[in-house]
């Protein structure tokens, strides 16, 4: 295998399943992908959202971090949109000093969440001094670059770590990968929220011509026993794109969630639209070979996974499968 495997992670709740059983499946999902070689489990983060028990990355990380001894432990990712970069640099300068060289801090530009809940969140915050995405990135880069006083009136994120949180975009587009290039940070391919694949050779191309880092795409992975099975638990995963008369772009996971976005929002939809599935779903042998395709084809160096089951054992059994395929293809070569 010439390409590493992570895993993205949403703590979602099965039928008739309380979040502190999701949560407890989160520690045991992180510890089994230690022990089978997953390079890294990444935290993602959704406000006011009953099915998923992840609204703070942060708070989950620190807990992993403390369970498990070597997989690096993230947030896929932070939406900076909500947050004082300089409060993002505390928490994960935090971390990383708790737990050196194994932090990732993934940032990402979407809501991760309705209007009612961003409004809610950005209660108190002055619109006007936020500045855009960009200026938030860069503000936030620079607080973490910062590791020296050089005066009693220089303000620092403490506390300083030996080696700072390693800082990942999160994105699907041409203007994200090049805003990463920019600051020198790695770049993630949101392939799990957009599987179009002009657009996914255009921009890892780009990638490639702006920086030295590694091609990292996120992919939905369903991975069970037979093909009917993962083809049965593929068909219950819809991604749908909505776009708003005042610009905005957004991503949500069911036709009622879009047309909420959009009432929430104050801005009639231009156009909501089901995007084809792009879920990699079948049995080990077929989602690995459909991996290796991927990864001939546009020179991916790693892929995070993304599980979108909801049902416990079966979200473990398809992490557990596609491992063990792998890891047995490894040895083979």
């Amino acid at each position: 295998m010439s390409y590493r495997i992570s895993l993205l992670d949403k703590s979602p709740l099965g039928a008739g399943e309380t979040a502190d059983q999701a949560l407890a499946r989160t520690l045991t999902l992180a510890q089994q992908a230690e022990a089978l070689g997953y390079h890294r489990l990444w935290i993602a983060e959704h406000h006011n959202t009953p099915q998923l028990a992840s609204p703070s990355p942060e708070v989950v990380i620190g807990w992993l971090l403390g369970q498990t001894k070597r997989i690096r432990i993230g947030s896929g990712g932070v939406m900076l949109q909500h947050y004082s970069p300089y409060k993002v640099a505390e928490n994960f300068n935090l971390l990383a000093s708790l737990a050196p060289g194994r932090v990732d801090l993934g940032v990402g530009k979407a809501p991760g969440g309705l209007p009612h809940s961003t409004r809610a969140l950005q209660q108190g915050v002055h619109a006007d001094e936020k500045g855009t995405f960009a200026d938030q990135l860069a503000q936030l880069d620079n607080w973490l670059a910062q590791t020296r006083a050089e005066s009693s009136d220089t303000v620092l994120a403490t506390p300083i770590p030996p080696q700072r949180p390693d800082g990942f975009l999160l994105g699907a587009s041409l203007e994200s990968a090049e805003l990463a290039a920019r600051l020198d940070w790695n770049f993630v391919f949101a392939a799990h929220l957009n599987g179009d694949r002009q657009l996914l050779r255009e921009v890892i191309s780009r990638w490639r011509a702006l920086s030295l880092r590694d091609a990292i795409v996120a992919v939905q992975v369903i991975v069970a026993a037979d093909a009917a099975q993962a083809s049965e638990l593929a068909a219950q995963v819809e991604v749908w794109g909505v776009r708003l008369a005042n610009g905005q772009r957004v991503t949500v996971a069911s036709r009622p969630q879009a047309d909420d976005f959009a009432r929430q929002a104050g801005s009639p939809a231009v156009e909501i639209v089901r995007r084809e599935s792009s879920v990699i779903a079948g049995t080990a042998s077929q989602v690995c070979a459909q991996l290796d395709s991927l990864h001939q084809d546009y020179g991916i160096n790693e892929f995070i996974i993304d599980t979108p089951v909801a049902e416990g054992a079966a979200r473990l059994a398809s992490v557990r499968l596609l491992a063990q395929a792998l890891n047995r293809a490894e040895v083979l070569l």
